[in-house]
């Protein structure tokens, strides 16, 4: 596949919030779609296969989508007619993209490890004609049979101390009964591994994967018997809430209903015009951390940046003043009780007329959320960049669709008006 062609169906399947089985059916069936891509009516029997499409959009890198977003804002403010000496203003805000994973308790971040560690290393065997684990999959049963038991007992709610001690025990018996089965299992995974020895390179990156797996497993045993057997309460800095999408965060943003969400925080700077300048994944930063870095990014690709928004959340004393330096016009709302120049500038008129456009970009991460950008089914942290990186793409050409459109519009009425006219005459 050549490149116009990759990026056509990564741009359709993030606007139109495909999965791949629909893109492909679009693309090998959608008349219009398949002239965009270069085919033209005779070659009616040229079909994708569903891999190719998801090796080819895969390819892309998040730094490559960024540049071509780039080409395409610089492109669109001339389809609009933005003078040279025309200030940029800018709106920045945060929201939330979830990863595709589970909720996570430790007993089941261990089941998920034992499950991958069993099955890698019995298909490993397999193929190497290696003995022992014949028997994986009824390991796999033992294993989610003991997890269902210590998911299902619940602390008693009795006032009876003696019901909740007897309760206590029996939730340590059946974790420490999960604990010792997983135990023995990951030894016994360790010792065939020490069997194996392979210069494939191939086999060398099976037993690395199954090696990250064996210590996934070997922390949330030393979490859960922590927890629950001794009583400790794991600092939040060592968990982990996926071992499959590893970059998961877990973030509290105390919104009504929503008490968590599973993810990485995501930024975006958009200009009056509803192009989205700039953004950037934020993986343990928060608001206030990125708020000069982004738009000093913004700043370098865009000189004419003048003027940028933000809520209190990217607040802080170095933050007023570093954007300074960067913005002619710095819209940041102090947290807390202010001060009477403080007071004075806010209750400004300019400051508060920013603060009423501000909520513009609330239009625009609610379009990436509907067009795709609710949740990351790409892998990886990579695979989040470049879900991302589409996404802003796929939303920069809408906004410049939608402008040629409207443009061609105004002209067709003018000529129809024309038109009426000469009748009438």
């Amino acid at each position: 596949m050549d490149l116009w062609k990759i990026l056509v169906l990564g741009v359709l399947r993030l606007n139109c919030n495909w999965d791949y089985d629909k893109l492909k059916e679009i693309a090998d069936n959608h008349k219009t779609v398949r002239l965009m891509l270069g085919h033209s009516e005779m070659d009616n029997g040229f079909r994708y296969a569903l891999q190719t499409l998801k090796d080819n959009v895969s390819l892309f890198t998040a730094e490559i989508l960024e540049k071509i977003s780039e080409i395409v804002v610089k492109h669109g403010h001339q389809v609009i007619g933005k003078q040279p000496d025309q200030k940029l203003n800018a709106s920045c805000d945060s929201f939330v993209l979830e990863t595709d994973v589970h909720y996570p308790t430790d007993i089941n971040l261990l089941f998920d490890a034992m499950r991958k560690t069993i099955v890698l290393i019995m298909t490993l065997c397999d193929q190497l004609g290696l003995l022992g684990w014949r028997k994986g999959i009824d390991h796999v049963r033992k294993v989610k049979r003991l997890f269902r038991k210590a998911q299902q007992l619940k602390r008693s709610t009795s006032k009876n101390d003696a019901k909740k001690a007897k309760r206590e025990q029996l939730i340590i018996a059946a974790h420490l009964a999960y604990l010792n089965l997983a135990l023995a299992l990951v030894e016994r995974a360790k010792g065939s591994l020490l069997s194996i020895s392979s210069s494939d390179i191939v086999v060398t990156l099976k037993i690395a994967e199954i090696k990250r797996y064996i210590s996934h497993a070997e922390r949330q045993m030393d979490q859960i018997s922590r927890r629950v057997v001794e009583g400790e309460t794991i600092a939040h800095n060592e968990k982990v809430f996926s071992i499959f999408e590893e970059h998961t965060e877990w973030i509290s943003k105390g919104k009504a209903g929503v008490s968590q969400e599973l993810g990485l925080k995501v930024c975006i700077v958009k200009d009056q015009f509803g192009f989205i300048l700039h953004h950037r994944v934020m993986q343990n930063e928060t608001d206030d951390q990125i708020a000069v870095p982004i738009i000093q990014e913004t700043k370098d690709r865009f000189m004419d940046l003048s003027r940028c928004s933000f809520d209190k959340g990217f607040h802080s004393k170095s933050n007023q003043s570093n954007l300074r330096e960067i913005l002619d016009n710095v819209v940041l709302p102090r947290k807390g009780k202010l001060s009477a120049i403080n007071r004075e500038i806010e209750n400004s008129e300019e400051f508060r007329e920013a603060r009423r456009k501000h909520s513009a970009v609330e239009s625009s991460i609610n379009a990436l959320e509907n067009h795709g950008l609710d949740r990351c089914h790409d892998h990886g942290i990579k695979g989040f960049k470049r879900y991302v990186g589409l996404a802003v793409l796929a939303r920069n050409l809408q906004i410049l669709g939608h402008f040629i459109q409207q443009k061609e519009l105004k002209r067709v009425q003018r000529l129809e008006r024309k038109r009426k006219l000469q009748l009438a005459m």
